[in-house]
Protein backbone atom coordinates (compact mmCIF):
# COMPACT_ATOMS: atom_id res chain seq x y z
CA UNK A 1 0.00 0.00 0.00
CA UNK A 2 1.33 3.43 -0.93
CA UNK A 3 1.78 6.09 1.75
CA UNK A 4 -0.98 8.15 0.05
CA UNK A 5 -3.43 5.25 0.32
CA UNK A 6 -2.44 4.74 3.94
CA UNK A 7 -3.13 8.40 4.76
CA UNK A 8 -6.47 8.37 2.93
CA UNK A 9 -7.47 5.14 4.65
CA UNK A 10 -6.81 6.76 8.03
CA UNK A 11 -8.76 9.91 7.09
CA UNK A 12 -11.74 7.82 5.98
CA UNK A 13 -11.92 6.23 9.44
CA UNK A 14 -12.59 9.59 11.14
CA UNK A 15 -16.20 9.14 12.27
CA UNK A 16 -17.16 11.94 14.64
CA UNK A 17 -17.88 15.00 12.49
CA UNK A 18 -20.58 17.65 12.67
CA UNK A 19 -22.97 18.31 9.80
CA UNK A 20 -21.02 21.50 8.99
CA UNK A 21 -17.79 19.48 8.78
CA UNK A 22 -19.44 16.76 6.69
CA UNK A 23 -20.73 19.40 4.24
CA UNK A 24 -17.31 21.09 3.98
CA UNK A 25 -15.60 17.75 3.39
CA UNK A 26 -18.10 16.61 0.74
CA UNK A 27 -17.93 20.01 -0.98
CA UNK A 28 -14.14 19.78 -1.29
CA UNK A 29 -14.26 16.22 -2.62
CA UNK A 30 -16.87 17.24 -5.19
CA UNK A 31 -14.85 20.31 -6.26
CA UNK A 32 -11.67 18.37 -7.02
CA UNK A 33 -12.98 15.04 -8.29
CA UNK A 34 -16.58 15.63 -9.41
CA UNK A 35 -18.24 15.99 -12.80
CA UNK A 36 -21.49 17.79 -13.52
CA UNK A 37 -23.65 16.27 -16.28
CA UNK A 38 -26.65 17.76 -18.07
CA UNK A 39 -29.14 15.27 -19.52
CA UNK A 40 -32.37 15.76 -21.45
CA UNK A 41 -35.20 17.85 -20.00
CA UNK A 42 -32.63 19.92 -18.07
CA UNK A 43 -31.92 16.99 -15.79
CA UNK A 44 -28.75 17.28 -13.70
CA UNK A 45 -26.55 14.58 -12.27
CA UNK A 46 -23.24 14.71 -10.43
CA UNK A 47 -20.54 12.04 -10.40
CA UNK A 48 -17.64 11.74 -7.98
CA UNK A 49 -14.95 9.37 -9.24
CA UNK A 50 -12.10 7.86 -7.19
CA UNK A 51 -9.80 4.85 -7.36
CA UNK A 52 -9.81 4.63 -3.56
CA UNK A 53 -12.65 2.37 -2.30
CA UNK A 54 -12.46 3.81 1.24
CA UNK A 55 -13.04 7.33 -0.13
CA UNK A 56 -16.03 6.16 -2.21
CA UNK A 57 -17.51 4.42 0.84
CA UNK A 58 -17.02 7.56 2.94
CA UNK A 59 -18.76 9.79 0.37
CA UNK A 60 -21.67 7.36 0.13
CA UNK A 61 -21.98 7.21 3.94
CA UNK A 62 -21.77 10.98 4.51
CA UNK A 63 -24.42 11.68 1.89
CA UNK A 64 -26.73 9.10 3.40
CA UNK A 65 -26.25 9.87 7.11
CA UNK A 66 -26.06 13.66 7.05
CA UNK A 67 -28.13 14.64 4.00
CA UNK A 68 -30.45 11.61 3.51
CA UNK A 69 -29.20 11.24 -0.08
CA UNK A 70 -29.10 7.60 -1.18
CA UNK A 71 -26.51 7.93 -3.92
CA UNK A 72 -25.80 5.29 -6.52
CA UNK A 73 -22.44 3.52 -6.35
CA UNK A 74 -20.91 2.20 -9.57
CA UNK A 75 -17.68 0.30 -10.18
CA UNK A 76 -15.83 0.10 -13.49
CA UNK A 77 -12.30 -0.44 -14.78
CA UNK A 78 -10.14 2.67 -14.92
CA UNK A 79 -8.64 3.88 -18.19
CA UNK A 80 -5.23 4.15 -16.53
CA UNK A 81 -2.42 1.74 -17.40
CA UNK A 82 -2.84 -0.07 -14.08
CA UNK A 83 -6.48 -0.85 -14.92
CA UNK A 84 -7.55 -0.28 -11.29
CA UNK A 85 -11.20 -0.20 -10.32
CA UNK A 86 -12.82 3.22 -10.57
CA UNK A 87 -15.53 3.88 -7.98
CA UNK A 88 -18.23 6.35 -8.99
CA UNK A 89 -20.73 7.90 -6.58
CA UNK A 90 -23.66 9.37 -8.55
CA UNK A 91 -26.30 11.83 -7.34
CA UNK A 92 -29.24 12.39 -9.68
CA UNK A 93 -32.09 14.87 -10.01
CA UNK A 94 -34.49 12.52 -8.20
CA UNK A 95 -32.09 12.39 -5.24
CA UNK A 96 -32.11 16.16 -4.84
CA UNK A 97 -28.81 16.87 -6.57
CA UNK A 98 -29.75 20.41 -7.63
CA UNK A 99 -30.43 21.65 -4.12
CA UNK A 100 -27.40 19.83 -2.70
CA UNK A 101 -25.09 21.39 -5.31
CA UNK A 102 -26.24 24.81 -4.11
CA UNK A 103 -25.79 24.19 -0.39
CA UNK A 104 -22.37 22.61 -1.01
CA UNK A 105 -21.29 25.67 -3.06
CA UNK A 106 -20.77 23.76 -6.30
CA UNK A 107 -23.42 25.84 -8.06
CA UNK A 108 -24.37 29.46 -7.47
CA UNK A 109 -27.44 31.35 -8.61
CA UNK A 110 -27.33 35.04 -9.48
CA UNK A 111 -30.40 36.82 -10.87
CA UNK A 112 -31.93 33.50 -11.81
CA UNK A 113 -28.83 32.31 -13.66
CA UNK A 114 -27.20 29.14 -12.33
CA UNK A 115 -23.43 28.72 -12.84
CA UNK A 116 -20.49 26.81 -11.40
CA UNK A 117 -18.87 28.32 -8.33
CA UNK A 118 -15.10 27.84 -8.72
CA UNK A 119 -14.07 29.50 -5.47
CA UNK A 120 -14.33 28.39 -1.84
CA UNK A 121 -17.28 30.00 -0.09
CA UNK A 122 -16.12 31.70 3.10
CA UNK A 123 -19.22 30.73 5.14
CA UNK A 124 -18.60 27.07 4.32
CA UNK A 125 -15.18 27.05 6.02
CA UNK A 126 -15.69 29.69 8.70
CA UNK A 127 -15.63 27.32 11.74
CA UNK A 128 -12.17 25.86 12.36
CA UNK A 129 -13.49 22.29 12.28
CA UNK A 130 -15.14 22.86 8.90
CA UNK A 131 -11.96 24.44 7.53
CA UNK A 132 -9.91 21.40 8.55
CA UNK A 133 -12.59 19.07 7.16
CA UNK A 134 -12.50 20.96 3.85
CA UNK A 135 -8.74 20.51 3.50
CA UNK A 136 -9.19 16.84 4.44
CA UNK A 137 -11.83 16.47 1.71
CA UNK A 138 -9.59 18.17 -0.86
CA UNK A 139 -6.84 15.66 -0.03
CA UNK A 140 -9.22 12.70 -0.26
CA UNK A 141 -10.54 13.92 -3.60
CA UNK A 142 -7.33 14.99 -5.34
CA UNK A 143 -4.40 14.77 -2.96
CA UNK A 144 -1.31 12.61 -2.86
CA UNK A 145 1.85 12.36 -0.77
CA UNK A 146 5.18 10.90 -1.83
CA UNK A 147 6.88 8.05 -0.01
CA UNK A 148 8.74 9.98 2.74
CA UNK A 149 11.62 7.49 2.55
CA UNK A 150 12.43 9.03 -0.84
CA UNK A 151 11.29 12.64 -0.80
CA UNK A 152 8.94 15.10 0.92
CA UNK A 153 6.14 16.22 -1.39
CA UNK A 154 2.42 16.63 -0.80
CA UNK A 155 0.06 17.98 -3.45
CA UNK A 156 -3.58 18.62 -4.34
CA UNK A 157 -4.58 18.32 -8.01
CA UNK A 158 -7.28 20.82 -9.01
CA UNK A 159 -8.71 21.94 -12.35
CA UNK A 160 -9.22 25.66 -11.91
CA UNK A 161 -6.75 28.44 -11.09
CA UNK A 162 -9.22 30.39 -8.93
CA UNK A 163 -9.92 27.28 -6.87
CA UNK A 164 -6.21 26.40 -6.55
CA UNK A 165 -5.50 29.92 -5.29
CA UNK A 166 -8.35 29.76 -2.76
CA UNK A 167 -7.29 26.31 -1.54
CA UNK A 168 -3.68 27.43 -1.13
CA UNK A 169 -4.81 30.49 0.87
CA UNK A 170 -7.05 28.30 3.03
CA UNK A 171 -4.16 25.93 3.82
CA UNK A 172 -1.88 28.88 4.56
CA UNK A 173 -4.24 30.23 7.23
CA UNK A 174 -2.56 27.62 9.46
CA UNK A 175 0.85 29.22 9.02
CA UNK A 176 1.91 26.93 6.18
CA UNK A 177 3.59 27.95 2.94
CA UNK A 178 1.74 26.05 0.20
CA UNK A 179 2.11 27.26 -3.39
CA UNK A 180 0.41 26.42 -6.66
CA UNK A 181 1.58 25.92 -10.21
CA UNK A 182 0.02 24.90 -13.51
CA UNK A 183 0.82 21.42 -14.79
CA UNK A 184 -0.65 20.80 -18.26
CA UNK A 185 -4.41 21.30 -17.80
CA UNK A 186 -4.34 21.07 -14.00
CA UNK A 187 -3.36 23.40 -11.16
CA UNK A 188 -1.29 21.85 -8.40
CA UNK A 189 -1.26 23.11 -4.81
CA UNK A 190 1.85 21.69 -3.15
CA UNK A 191 4.02 21.59 -0.03
CA UNK A 192 7.62 20.34 -0.13
CA UNK A 193 9.01 20.89 3.38
CA UNK A 194 8.86 17.79 5.59
CA UNK A 195 7.96 19.75 8.73
CA UNK A 196 5.08 21.53 6.99
CA UNK A 197 3.75 18.23 5.60
CA UNK A 198 3.73 16.91 9.18
CA UNK A 199 1.75 20.02 10.23
CA UNK A 200 -0.77 19.51 7.44
CA UNK A 201 -1.28 15.84 8.36
CA UNK A 202 -1.97 17.02 11.90
CA UNK A 203 -4.50 19.58 10.63
CA UNK A 204 -6.48 17.03 8.60
CA UNK A 205 -6.38 14.39 11.35
CA UNK A 206 -3.94 11.80 9.95
CA UNK A 207 -2.16 11.36 13.30
CA UNK A 208 -0.88 7.80 12.84
CA UNK A 209 0.57 8.65 9.43
CA UNK A 210 2.07 11.79 10.97
CA UNK A 211 3.92 9.70 13.59
CA UNK A 212 5.21 7.33 10.93
CA UNK A 213 6.46 10.24 8.80
CA UNK A 214 8.13 11.81 11.86
CA UNK A 215 9.91 8.51 12.63
CA UNK A 216 11.14 8.34 9.03
CA UNK A 217 12.32 11.96 9.22
CA UNK A 218 14.27 11.25 12.43
CA UNK A 219 15.91 8.14 10.94
CA UNK A 220 16.82 10.00 7.74
CA UNK A 221 18.29 12.88 9.74
CA UNK A 222 20.33 10.43 11.84
CA UNK A 223 21.63 8.70 8.69
CA UNK A 224 22.51 12.06 7.16
CA UNK A 225 24.36 13.13 10.31
CA UNK A 226 26.31 9.85 10.40
CA UNK A 227 27.20 10.24 6.73
CA UNK A 228 28.37 13.82 7.31
CA UNK A 229 30.54 12.70 10.23
CA UNK A 230 32.01 9.81 8.22
CA UNK A 231 32.70 12.10 5.27
CA UNK A 232 34.29 14.68 7.56
CA UNK A 233 36.49 12.07 9.26
CA UNK A 234 37.43 10.58 5.90
CA UNK A 235 38.38 14.03 4.59
CA UNK A 236 40.43 14.77 7.72
CA UNK A 237 42.16 11.40 7.51
CA UNK A 238 42.95 11.95 3.84
CA UNK A 239 44.31 15.41 4.68
CA UNK A 240 46.50 13.96 7.46
CA UNK A 241 47.85 11.17 5.23
CA UNK A 242 48.62 13.60 2.40
CA UNK A 243 50.43 15.94 4.82
CA UNK A 244 52.51 13.07 6.23
CA UNK A 245 53.49 11.90 2.72
CA UNK A 246 54.49 15.46 1.79
CA UNK A 247 56.53 15.84 4.98
CA UNK A 248 58.41 12.55 4.41
CA UNK A 249 59.20 13.60 0.81
CA UNK A 250 60.60 16.94 2.03
CA UNK A 251 62.73 15.28 4.74
CA UNK A 252 64.11 12.73 2.27
CA UNK A 253 64.90 15.56 -0.16
CA UNK A 254 66.77 17.54 2.51
CA UNK A 255 68.69 14.44 3.55
CA UNK A 256 69.78 13.76 -0.04
CA UNK A 257 70.75 17.39 -0.67
CA UNK A 258 72.48 18.56 2.51
CA UNK A 259 71.91 15.83 5.10
CA UNK A 260 69.69 16.05 8.18
CA UNK A 261 72.77 16.87 10.31
CA UNK A 262 72.69 20.42 8.86
CA UNK A 263 69.28 21.04 10.41
CA UNK A 264 68.86 22.65 13.85
CA UNK A 265 68.51 20.08 16.64
CA UNK A 266 64.78 20.59 17.16
CA UNK A 267 64.05 20.20 13.42
CA UNK A 268 66.38 17.25 13.03
CA UNK A 269 64.69 15.51 15.96
CA UNK A 270 61.17 15.81 14.52
CA UNK A 271 62.42 14.92 11.01
CA UNK A 272 63.94 11.66 12.23
CA UNK A 273 60.76 10.80 14.14
CA UNK A 274 58.59 11.50 11.10
CA UNK A 275 60.76 9.19 8.94
CA UNK A 276 60.63 6.46 11.58
CA UNK A 277 56.89 6.84 12.26
CA UNK A 278 55.26 8.07 9.00
CA UNK A 279 51.74 7.04 10.08
CA UNK A 280 51.67 8.66 13.52
CA UNK A 281 49.67 11.81 14.21
CA UNK A 282 51.25 15.14 15.14
CA UNK A 283 50.09 14.70 18.72
CA UNK A 284 51.71 11.26 18.95
CA UNK A 285 54.99 12.56 17.45
CA UNK A 286 55.04 15.37 19.99
CA UNK A 287 54.65 12.93 22.88
CA UNK A 288 57.80 11.07 21.73
CA UNK A 289 59.98 14.18 22.22
CA UNK A 290 61.64 14.95 25.56
CA UNK A 291 60.26 17.19 26.92
CA UNK A 292 56.92 16.60 25.04
CA UNK A 293 55.84 19.15 22.41
CA UNK A 294 52.22 20.01 21.64
CA UNK A 295 50.50 19.39 18.33
CA UNK A 296 50.89 23.01 17.19
CA UNK A 297 54.61 22.94 18.06
CA UNK A 298 55.17 19.79 15.99
CA UNK A 299 53.20 21.29 13.11
CA UNK A 300 55.30 24.47 13.30
CA UNK A 301 58.58 22.49 13.08
CA UNK A 302 57.38 20.37 10.15
CA UNK A 303 56.30 23.52 8.31
CA UNK A 304 59.80 24.93 8.77
CA UNK A 305 61.23 21.70 7.31
CA UNK A 306 58.89 21.97 4.29
CA UNK A 307 59.99 25.60 3.79
CA UNK A 308 63.69 24.57 3.86
CA UNK A 309 62.98 21.85 1.29
CA UNK A 310 61.19 24.40 -0.90
CA UNK A 311 64.14 26.81 -0.76
CA UNK A 312 66.58 23.99 -1.63
CA UNK A 313 64.45 23.06 -4.65
CA UNK A 314 64.52 26.69 -5.84
CA UNK A 315 68.29 26.83 -5.50
CA UNK A 316 68.67 23.62 -7.48
CA UNK A 317 66.77 24.93 -10.49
Amino acid sequence: MSFSSQVKGELCRIEKVTKEEALAQISAIMKVSGTLTFAGNKQLSFKIATENPATARLIFTLLKEYFTIHARLLVKKSNSLKKNNLYIVMITEEMGVRNFLKISSILKEEEGVISLDYGIKEDLVKPDGARKAYIRGAFLGGGSISNPEKTYHLEFVTHNMEYAEDLSKLINTYGLNSKFIQRKNSYIVYIKEGEQIVDLLNIIGAHNSLLELENIRIMKEMRNNVNRLVNCETANLSKTVNAAVRQVECINFIESEIGLGRLPKNLREIAELRLKFPDESLKELGEMITPPVGKSGVNHRLRKIEKIAEELRKEGR
